[in-house]
């Protein structure tokens, strides 16, 4: 399978405009062959919100309207997208990661890990066991960027069967060297689970 993934200028509580730009980014990418491509986290509300007040209103469900656009561009490009949204449960926000094909919502991932900054300082933690989703023949996994720090989520996801660990992030400068450590490290443990 053809993997892509999207470096994209998320606008701050600008998801029309960011979904506008995941669409242009799946076009691009599926007429270069990938059938899944991973967008950023936050890719549709951004991620350096102030307060949870100012979040709120770009929170949704899951199915909800960021879900239900992506998907459309997924079933007419016969692709998938995996990206980052704020979801919205009751009264809880979540920073989440969801996994959307021709057929609509596949999966999706709540970050259990949450560092003290931008949205992360006010939305809550994750609160599902960690899960594999399809996507065809491919078995994907989500991780949403500090999550990478902790070895049990990734091993516990190579447990479970990942072919691939998707980890759509927002570092902040200076975090380069968790692209340059941390992830093969992650990588070189995920391989020996599955020996």
């Amino acid at each position: 399978m053809r993997i892509a993934g999207v470096q994209m200028d998320v606008v701050l509580q600008d998801p029309q405009r960011n979904l506008a730009r995941i669409a242009s980014g799946l076009a691009e990418t599926a007429k270069h062959g990938a059938e899944l491509t991973v967008f950023p986290e936050c890719a549709v509300p951004g991620y350096c919100f102030s307060s949870l007040e100012e979040a709120l209103p770009f929170a949704e469900t899951i199915p909800g309207p960021a879900t239900e656009a992506v998907t459309r561009v997924c079933r007419e490009l016969g692709t998938h997208a995996l990206f980052g949204m704020l979801e919205r449960d009751g009264a809880r926000v979540f920073n989440a990661a969801v996994l959307v094909g021709p057929t609509g919502v596949l999966g999706s991932y709540r970050k259990v890990h949450l560092p003290y900054l931008g949205i992360d300082m006010f939305t809550s933690y994750g609160d599902r066991p960690f899960a594999v989703h399809a996507a065809g023949d491919l078995k994907v996994g989500m991780l949403i960027c500090y999550d990478a720090a902790f070895p049990e989520a990734s091993r516990s996801l190579a447990l479970l069967g990942a072919d691939l660990i998707a980890l759509p992030t927002n570092w902040p400068p200076g975090a380069e060297c968790t692209a340059c450590s941390v992830i093969n490290a992650r990588a070189l443990e995920i391989g020996r689970a599955h020996v």
